[in-house]
């Protein structure tokens, strides 16, 4: 657990194990993030391309956790971390909002490994105390990954997970245990893995901490928090939502509905399943799909079907495999403590079965 341990110099006020939620674009704003890091955990906030926005929402950051950051040994630097989608980013725009809040933790994903390389010494030269987290989603990439940017964590996406990921990729059932031998044979010992997909509760963060990971994201478990900045139509979906692996699909589909798509094709996305989707596995054509869509949304006579496609038939609701699991609304902070009690309990359970 020495990996796991090193988070406490950067960040101090976690508990073990680190409970950390993902940063959904749009979802994972200010409310959640503070809930999660007042609770012992690494609150996040998702992905933005408006800079304003964003540091409005860091600003608000700062506002809240005034008592938690003056216990610091750096008062100015946000105890909390930033996703940032890098493909298509502007490097400046960021480095100067990385120099001035100093978040604890940037998250970069979908990137070339020379991108990576570039924005992890940026940000290192930009704001030295933030840490550098990078996200994977296969073993080719974490060995290139560990050996150009050398990050100080980083994220396994599994395929279970909701979002956008890999196309082709492993659960982290799988994916964990071999980036792990793989950096161990080339005697990378000092960056913590952490698990992302597919876990919700205290069981799948025991078998994920069983695995090797140092910690676990949750971001489909955050979708049920009263924080997460999402429609209540969508919210109650995911809460309907049982059995899934059949509930949620991966592919393209979600991010084409809606026109060109400007993800590059070795990334798709975990969702909801809807009637789009199921067309669009019939073999029916996308601009038929988009045509559908738009006279089902537009059209006056047809207000009676838009009202019945009304939640994840009209969006694209992106959630995990996990999503079968969540049955109730809650507090974040409720979460990530009910998590963490649970993965203690779990994890004595098992060594006491031994």
């Amino acid at each position: 657990m020495a990996l796991a341990a090193s988070f406490k110099r950067y960040l101090p006020w976690t508990q073990t194990p680190l409970i950390i939620n993902a940063p959904m674009s749009g979802v994972a704003t200010s409310d959640l993030a503070v809930a999660v890091t007042r609770a012992g955990g690494l609150g996040q906030i998702g992905f933005m391309d408006n800079m304003r926005a964003l540091s409005s929402q860091l600003e608000t950051v700062r506002h809240e956790l005034q008592d938690l950051m003056a216990s610091l040994s750096d008062p100015q630097q946000l105890p909390i971390g930033v996703g940032v989608i890098v493909y298509g980013s502007p490097l400046g725009d960021w480095m100067q909002l990385f120099a001035t809040y100093k978040p604890a933790v940037a998250w970069l994903s979908f990137a070339s490994t020379e991108d990576l390389r570039v924005w992890t010494e940026a940000i290192r030269y930009s704001s030295p105390a933030t840490k550098v987290w990078i996200q994977l989603g296969c073993v080719r990439d974490a060995l290139d990954v560990a050996k150009a940017c050398h990050p100080d964590a980083m994220v396994l996406q599994g395929s279970d997970a909701g979002g956008h990921g890999l196309a082709k990729g492993a659960s982290i059932i799988s994916l964990i245990p071999e980036v792990a031998d793989a950096l161990e044979e080339l005697e990378i010992k000092d960056i913590p893995l952490i698990a992302a997909g597919g876990i919700v509760d205290g069981r799948g963060s025991a078998a994920a901490l069983a695995l090797g990971a140092s910690g676990v994201v949750m971001g489909t478990r955050f979708l049920a928090a009263t924080e997460a900045r999402i429609p209540n139509v969508y919210r109650d979906a995911i809460l309907q939502a049982s059995d899934g692996g059949e509930a949620t699909a991966r592919s393209r589909i979600f991010d084409e509905i809606w026109g060109p798509n400007f993800w590059p094709q070795k990334y798709d996305g975990r969702c909801l399943r809807n009637k789009f989707y199921d067309q669009h596995m019939a073999g029916v054509p996308i601009n038929n799909i988009r045509s559908w869509l738009s006279s089902v949304m537009n059209s006056e006579e047809e207000k009676g079907e838009a009202k019945e496609l009304m939640g994840q038939d009209m969006g694209s609701i992106w959630a995990g495999t996990g999503v079968g699991l969540i049955k109730r609304l809650g507090n974040a902070g409720d979460f990530v403590r009910e998590v963490r009690e649970d993965t203690g309990k779990r994890l004595t359970r098992a060594t006491l079965s031994l």
